[in-house]
């Protein structure tokens, strides 16, 4: 049996206040109510970038400019493996409404709250060297 390939796209968006947005995920989702960086899949023959913006776009109703890539990993989960792309994001309108669309809830953080939250493990795994960008 082969194994799934999943290729992920997350956004590390920084508000004026130099915290970072992180979601949950839905209680019904695969990995349910963990944090992570908001952002999913990139569909067949779809650009990460324009993936990037649509997810955010479908998840919270909110638009986004899409930075450059700053981290690509792998991680094996038990079934599947996921390539992993983060990249610097900014919203396009900063006031603009965060709607919990396809998310449970959302939070604007600081780097040493980040500890706070559990993440899924390919999240986890590159937390520390996402957050030492900004040092």
């Amino acid at each position: 049996m082969t194994r799934r390939h999943v290729r992920v796209v997350g956004a590390m968006l920084q508000n004026e206040m130099g915290r970072y947005l992180i979601t949950q995920r839905p209680p019904t989702a695969s990995l349910p109510l963990l944090w992570e960086f908001p952002g999913g899949r990139v569909e067949e023959g779809e650009q990460d970038t324009v993936a990037l913006a649509r997810e955010l776009l479908e998840e919270m109703g909110v638009q986004i400019q899409v930075l450059e890539q700053v981290m690509h990993t792998r991680h094996e989960y038990p079934t599947y493996d996921i390539d992993f792309r983060v990249f610097r994001c900014r919203l396009s309108y900063p006031d603009a409404e965060i709607h919990h669309l396809r998310v449970h809830d959302h939070r604007w953080v600081a780097l040493e709250e980040m500890g706070q939250y559990r993440f899924p493990d390919a999240d986890a795994k590159t937390l520390a060297r996402l957050l030492d960008l900004d040092h």
